[in-house]
């Protein structure tokens, strides 16, 4: 038992620091300063007649009959200095800190079954947070709201506590929009709250996880607290920044509800992975995580993840318990006994997972480039929350992230179980016989995975003409074809035109020589490290070889192509990265081409085959 709190506590730690935590961090910093919920109003703030704030003159007003110290036996009133009110502690940090935690292990544990008993729909906690985060920030810019909010703590006493209430209130909203990444710890409190099994070991993991995150958001609180506590200026325009506070909760509680934090996310690298899985994928974390579960399947343990070779780990579990398939036809549902003769590739995942996000271009292209060839790719889409179960949920996400294979809705996490899986995002390999070859969990490793998808193909048919790796440049066309290129400040290549200016954005004019395999640009844009991000009079131009081009754009609005002087097609551009065909031949050719965007556009790369 003890091992496995330590194990859920440095879990926590881990995701507390990892890039799916940064949603939240603004507002639990604001939290701790005067702009935070249940702040002082600052000089503006009511005092009673004895000139103490809050005290409506209630301290020594009876008067009090004979001498007494302080009197004169005359009668006459020694007058003594005002004793300053002392000043309440700010316990905010700690009061939002606790409202999240307690919200966040309550309803990972037990949401799935209250909702499930009160028949309510699957994505109702998260609407009641993003409705919590509003109050909070309309209680920030309107002081009746917040009073409003304060009167359930009304009868408390302490009247510190009453003051501490809305930050609790606060805290208990965030808790219930906190996707952090996931790893095996949280996968296993998901899975045993989903199924409604709760063990002691569950609760206890449960527990120290959540403390575990708890302790790096509780300092940085801590420091919004002190920063507002240090600086003057926060004092003095505290009715200032509690507005400016209020709405920047409301326009995350919006950037949220339509998904545009995820951009954010996924433009980050996931720095915390290789730490996450020396705390919680070492063998003694799989043997204490596992030891919650059944042994069912356990021939799966003869595959290790990410060995760069194929084993024999058992025939394949079945899909099962499937609610929907997404992108089948007439919405049927995909045997694996059917699918022998056929390389399957099972990808579990769910979409609000950042770490999911990044690794689906790399399936979709290998669907794109081996579908023919006889693989077959199956997404499972398992929830991590009771919000990711709505189908339309995921069918509009599916589509909006590019995903046109098969998507099998495993809302009661049946498959999951069947293949002891820990992880999203997490890929198994099935060759043509039905046996499980190889797994992979998290991202990366694209390149080896896609080497023993051939290698099995090749098994299955050894006639097969396979096309050119998707993640590696057709030798055949190595010194003809244009090299894939990064929109990178610091890793573009081929860029002739003005010097680039990092991170700000800077009006272009076209360079009067753009030579094969070189790119210009015109108008205003920004040029990141991610991505290029286009202004005003945006345009772009590039001279390439190659049969087809493609480029990965995001944001919203729409993209003009030219392809020597004359316009092809425009592209609506909406949503999350997703890669557009731009040109597509039947020979390799040298072209010009000129794409002219919208404002708001982020172009992230260019390929070529």
């Amino acid at each position: 038992m003890i091992t496995l709190i330590l194990i859920g506590l440095l879990g926590g730690l881990i995701t507390a620091v990892s890039p799916c935590i940064l949603p939240v961090l603004p507002v639990v910093f604001l939290a701790g300063g005067p702009g935070g919920p249940g702040g002082s109003s600052g000089p503006g703030a009511a005092s009673g007649p004895d000139g103490r704030t809050g005290q409506a003159g209630q301290a020594g007003a009876e008067p009090r009959p004979g001498p007494s110290p302080g009197e004169s036996p005359g009668g006459d009133v020694l007058v003594a200095e005002p004793v300053p009110a002392r000043q309440a502690p700010n316990r905010r940090p700690y009061a939002v800190v606790a409202g999240l935690v307690l919200s966040f292990s309550f309803f990972t544990l037990l949401g799935v079954t209250i909702i499930s008993a009160l028949g309510l729909p699957d994505d109702i906690l998260r609407y009641v947070g993003l409705v919590m985060l509003v109050l909070i920030g309309l209680s920030l810019v309107f002081p009746p709201v917040e009073r409003l909010l304060e009167r359930p703590f009304a009868r408390i006493p302490q009247r510190q506590v009453n003051k501490e209430g809305s930050a609790f209130f606060l805290g208990l909203g965030l808790g219930l929009l906190y996707v952090p990444c996931a790893g095996p710890v949280l996968a296993a409190i998901t899975v045993a709250g989903a199924r409604g099994e709760l063990s002691l070991g569950i609760v206890a993991l449960t527990v120290s996880f959540a403390v575990g995150t708890a302790l790096p958001l509780l300092v940085f609180a801590l420091a919004g607290r002190r920063v507002a506590e240090r600086i003057g200026a926060f004092r003095k325009r505290a009715r200032g920044l509690r507005i400016v506070a209020g709405c920047l909760m409301m326009a995350l509680a919006l950037a949220l509800a339509f998904n545009v934090t995820d951009a954010i996310q996924r433009s980050l690298p996931d720095y915390t992975s290789a730490a996450q899985k020396k705390v919680e994928d070492n063998s003694v974390a799989r043997q204490k995580l596992s030891g919650l579960y059944d042994d069912s399947n356990k021939e799966l343990s003869r595959c290790a993840d990410g060995v760069d070779e194929l084993r024999s780990c058992g025939q394949a579990p079945p899909i099962a318990g499937i609610s929907k398939w997404l992108n089948t036809p007439g919405g049927q549902p995909v045997d694996l006994k059917k699918e022998r003769g056929k390389v399957v590739l099972i990808d579990f995942w769910t979409y609000s997972c950042i770490n999911c996000q990044r690794s689906l271009p790399h399936i979709e292209a290998w669907n794109r480039a081996y579908k023919s060839a006889g693989l077959e790719i199956i997404g499972v889409h398992s929830p991590e929350f009771a919000f990711e179960k709505n189908a339309s949920n995921v069918a509009d996400q599916s589509r909006k992230l590019g995903v046109t294979y098969p998507v099998a809705l495993d809302n009661k996490l049946t498959t999951w179980d069947n293949y002891r899986n820990r992880f999203w995002p997490a890929k198994y390999l099935i060759d043509a016989k039905g046996t499980v070859r190889y797994f992979k969990f998290g991202e990366g490793q694209y390149a080896q995975t896609e080497n023993l998808i051939r290698t099995l193909l090749k098994q299955a048919n050894p006639n097969v003409q396979l096309p050119p790796k998707t993640g590696q440049k057709d030798t055949q066309l190595t010194k003809d074809r244009t090299p894939e290129t990064y929109l990178s400040n610091l890793r573009i290549s081929g860029y002739v035109g003005d010097p680039l200016l990092q991170d700000k954005p800077k009006a272009y004019r076209f360079a009067s020589d753009i030579p094969v395999n070189s790119l210009s640009l015109d108008g205003t844009w920004t040029a990141g490290y991610q991505y290029f991000t286009a202004g005003d009079h945006a345009r772009l131009a590039f001279t390439y070889r190659a049969k087809n081009a493609n480029v990965v754009l995001a944001g919203k609005g729409s993209v003009t192509v030219l392809v020597d002087g004359k316009a092809v097609k425009t592209i609506q551009v909406e949503g999350t990265p997703t890669l557009h065909r731009l040109v597509d031949d039947g020979t390799a050719r040298t072209a010009h081409l000129e794409l002219r965007f919208t404002p708001g556009i982020q172009a992230y790369s260019f390929t070529f085959g």
